[in-house]
């Protein structure tokens, strides 16, 4: 039913791990083959290409759904319906942004005073252009391959380019004087299938299991028993995603709760459940959260 199309490079990896996770697994031939399957009705041919063509094609109606980040989306200025973040692909929490960096000794703090004329390089080329349009400053725009940062000021007079912490760039002898966007990645569309109910629908289900990884991923479902006279003692130290599911035992004897808590709470949570009064402590592993 549905043609998908999956980032490769440094995504590739993760997006991979992440559909199997979620029971869609990718199968190919080799590591380099751009054609792949998935095992699933709902998924009728998969394709593994570069995150920068991936809005396009999916804009053309070349693939029904795929994987890619919004700098991606606004730098090719492609019309697709973005159906929610998926943020799987980084090691840190912080986000990606695509700013505008100078010299670190520059007088310049902002992008308004930068010159008319100014010269930029980025691999960014249309984002780039027309941001500086929209400051009404005319910018000589340089299409940079990498190593962007190492061409200031030599070459250029400023950079666009993308960073998640900062340090590369600081490390470079430069500063940050304007973002100009927060990208993540994303589930996209195109228009005309997401207009079809039945694709619709096939894109909903594959997306709520996705999501379902992502929200189970450092977090263990804990299961403990507890007698009546500890209950409110143990509830109260017990973290939860909602309220804790808690059933009284056969015959009267106690409780048994059971909740969702993040992994890394796990090592001071688990002997202060003991201390309480907790007894039969279980913890899981948990592969999805629907909610």
């Amino acid at each position: 039913m549905l043609k998908l199309v999956l980032p490769k490079g440094s995504l590739e990896k993760a997006t991979l791990e992440l559909f199997e996770a979620a029971d869609l697994k990718v199968s190919r031939d080799s590591a380099v083959q751009y054609k792949a399957t998935i095992d699933d009705p709902r998924v009728a041919e998969v394709r593994i290409l570069r995150p920068q063509e991936i809005p396009m094609y999916v804009a053309e109606g070349l693939f029904d759904l795929g994987i890619t980040g919004r700098d991606w989306v606004e730098e090719t200025a492609s019309e697709v319906v973005s159906l929610g973040e998926l943020q799987y692909s980084k090691a840190t929490s912080n986000p990606v942004k695509i700013i505008v960096a100078v010299p670190q000794e520059s007088p310049v703090g902002s992008v308004a005073e930068l010159p008319q004329g100014v010269k930029v390089s980025s691999e960014y080329p249309e984002l780039t252009r027309r941001f500086f349009a929209d400051k009404g400053i005319d910018a000589d725009i340089r299409l940079s391959y990498g190593a962007t940062e190492a061409k200031v000021p030599d070459i250029v007079d400023c950079i666009v380019d993308i960073t998640e912490t900062g340090r590369a760039l600081r490390a470079a002898g430069l500063k940050i004087i304007d973002t100009i966007l927060v990208s993540y990645t994303e589930l996209v569309a195109n228009p005309a299938s997401f207009a079809d109910p039945e694709k619709a629908h096939a894109m909903h289900q594959l997306q709520t299991l996705l999501e379902g990884v992502l929200e189970a991923r450092g977090k263990v479902l804990v299961k403990l028993n507890i007698p009546t006279d500890r209950l409110n003692a143990v509830i109260e130290i017990l973290p939860s995603m909602k309220s804790p599911t808690v059933n009284e035992l056969f015959g009267g004897a106690g409780y048994a709760v059971e909740t969702v808590v993040e992994k890394r709470r796990i090592n001071t949570l688990i002997p202060a459940l003991s201390d309480a009064g907790a007894t039969d402590i279980i913890e899981l592993p948990i592969s999805k959260i629907v909610h």
